[in-house]
């Protein structure tokens, strides 16, 4: 358990000094050879964990430190380990019995303070986490930024915004109708013994996240993982065979692979990432699909646009993640007030640019996995305001083909959905372009 600990504190405390959660972590298991799949998954559970909850971690911590940790490794380690005592499973002495072993292989001097620190936690437990609780940032474990944010655009759902935040993500499927139904599936997974239920037209929630080499056709193509949220997008992009179709932000594929399952249509998969380009390479190879994949700045179509015009245009800019910080917790830690300003701006940039290559009559979906409206509405009337050739649909238009079922439709406020037990936070804007 130490070395999941030690290796956990490492991953916290890049994060916490303005680091990437996946690309730290990919590194400190890289640099811990020899660890069993038990451990490795250990040592990223502990580091999802206490940064998901780190705002109220933080706060227990200074409570139990009377002066403030020199060395920050021990205090990423502390906070590792209290993460442990109040949300994991382990005994609470091998807990702490663990967590001093670590602490002296960084300093053989701590072994005493952690040993103390987490005793005192667990004697005072209650009175810790009711003090934490005073403060917003500690009952809620975001920023105060950010929650004052949400209270702002949100009011009184604010809090279930922030504490949908904190769960942990659920596992949603996709089904190739190309390949199978969605009810048939359902009940293949059944006959596995794995315990599912279908939540949207082609979206399966899985009643426990699993690895996808134990997902029956997995490999064969009758299935690919992706939240129902970014499920609606294909749907709302209204596609017909013959379409010719750009996904202008299209790593990982998720959404150009939906969008070739639902039609007969010629696909330009573009992304300026060219290492993320090659998933999409492979899920089109697994799915059995084709589409015309290119490396290229959708800010800059001069630089990759053959000047033949789309149909449909899906624009999935980049943004602050904020819907999706259950799957990212250290987004939360990352993140400035002022990133939402450029996130706008290069939101904004990218809409215009695409517009031009959109053929009149033609529509174009802006989507965002963010919750803040400045990145999403407001990019919208920004630029409507500067385009008289553009309106936007009400996504329950009929002409949307959009299928969703009605709890769905009726979180669609104005295009935000928010996340909940079935789905991440997502915006999703219908843009027509007139004569």
């Amino acid at each position: 358990m130490h070395i999941a600990q030690q290796g956990a504190s490492q991953v916290v405390c890049q994060v916490l000094g303005g680091r990437n959660l996946n690309q730290v972590l990919s590194t400190v298991l890289q640099r811990t050879p020899g660890l069993a799949p038990q451990q490795r998954g250990a040592l990223q559970d502990l580091s999802y964990g206490t940064l998901r909850f780190c705002g109220q971690l933080r706060r227990v911590l200074e409570q139990l430190l009377h002066h403030p940790l020199q060395d920050e490794r021990v205090r990423c380690l502390l906070l590792v380990a209290l993460y442990q005592l109040q949300y994991g499973k382990s005994a609470p002495y091998a807990v702490v019995d663990h967590a001093v072993r670590a602490a002296l292989k960084i300093n053989a001097k701590t072994g005493g303070l952690v040993n103390a620190v987490l005793r005192n936690f667990l004697r005072n437990r209650d009175a810790l986490l009711e003090f934490a609780a005073q403060s917003e940032e500690g009952r809620y474990s975001y920023p105060q930024w950010w929650i004052d944010a949400l209270k702002a655009q949100y009011g009184a759902r604010a809090e279930s915004i922030l504490l949908a935040g904190n769960l942990h993500p659920p596992m949603t499927l996709r089904v190739n109708r190309r390949r199978t139904a969605p009810a048939d599936y359902v009940a293949l997974l059944a006959q596995h013994d794995i315990q599912a239920s279908l939540i949207e037209p082609d979206a399966v929630l899985l009643a426990q996240p699993l690895p996808v080499d134990k997902l029956p056709g997995f490999f064969d193509g009758l299935v690919s993982v992706q939240d129902a949220g970014a499920q609606y997008a294909a749907h709302l992009l209204d596609v017909h065979d013959g379409m010719r179709v750009l996904d202008a932000c299209a790593a990982p594929g998720g959404k150009s692979t939906h969008l070739l399952e639902l039609a007969q249509i010629d696909v330009v998969a573009l992304d300026k990432d060219a290492l993320r380009l090659e998933r999409v390479r492979e899920n089109m190879q697994r799915l059995h699909l084709h589409a015309q994949v290119l490396d290229g700045d959708a800010s800059w179509p001069d630089t990759w646009w053959d000047g033949l015009p789309f149909q449909r245009i899906l624009a999935d800019v980049p943004c602050s993640a904020s819907g999706v910080v259950r799957r990212h917790p250290d987004i939360k830690w990352l993140r400035r007030p002022e990133d939402i300003d450029g996130f706008a701006q290069q939101q904004l940039q990218i809409l215009s640019a695409l517009w031009r290559l959109l053929e009149r009559d033609g529509k174009l979906l802006y989507t965002t996995c963010s919750v803040f409206e400045q990145e999403n509405q407001q990019v919208i009337s920004s630029f409507l305001q500067q385009r008289d050739d553009a309106r936007q649909l009400p996504l329950s238009a009929a002409g949307s083909g959009a299928r969703f079922n009605s709890d769905a439709t009726f979180q669609f406020n104005e295009g935000q959905l928010l996340p909940d037990d079935h789905h991440d936070g997502f915006f999703y804007a219908l843009l027509h372009k007139h004569a």
